[in-house]
């Protein structure tokens, strides 16, 4: 997969939403958003963050998923210059669509972790630990989400944290990469 071409096809979280969604999706994505709130410790991490990295997600706006999933990304965007969010719409692109099939589906949202250099760091996809096991417990219910997760929200606290763990741990596979501590002699 060539990363960077994806990278030139991607769009900024605001443009993809205008570009792909209907009022109605950019006022869920807005409201889940605001629901979205990082603690002092999360905070206090990303400040601590010191290689660049590339979120590309393939996204689509009609989902309830990335409405629930995507903002938290954004999020983390919003309060690190070192995470850069870049989204795919799930129809834009054949190849990708179907390099990140998860059971031989094409399930949204999918992020690919990008080193500073387009390198391939990690991959997640398309709910973290606790959105499963919250759906593991309710297998009575709907398999796909409405996206609206309330705030305050014990579960999207826990989901915010789970998906700043995956974001953590890709910082430092960069931070300990021996190229990249070669190159800032760090």
């Amino acid at each position: 997969m060539n990363w960077n071409e994806l990278l030139a096809q991607s769009l900024g979280y605001e443009t993809f939403l205008e570009k792909h969604g209907t009022s109605n999706d950019c006022d869920r994505w807005q409201y889940s958003l605001e629901a979205v709130e990082l603690t002092p410790n999360q905070l206090e991490i990303l400040g601590t963050f010191r290689r660049r990295m590339t979120l590309l997600c393939m996204a689509g706006a009609w989902c309830g998923d990335c409405v629930e999933h995507v903002p938290i990304l954004r999020r983390f965007e919003l309060h690190s210059s070192l995470v850069q969010l870049r989204l795919i719409d799930r129809e834009a692109n054949q190849d990708l669509k179907q390099y990140l099939t998860i059971c031989g589906a094409a399930r949204v949202p999918q992020t690919v972790v990008l080193s500073e250099d387009g390198l391939f760091v990690d991959r997640w996809g398309d709910r973290p630990l606790a959105k499963y096991r919250d759906m593991a417990a309710k297998l009575n219910g709907a398999a796909c989400s409405s996206g609206l997760v309330f705030p305050g929200d014990n579960l999207r606290t826990t989901i915010v944290q789970n998906w700043f763990e995956e974001l953590e741990r890709c910082q430092h596979i960069l931070r300990t990469s021996p190229s990249l501590r070669k190159r800032y002699n760090d």
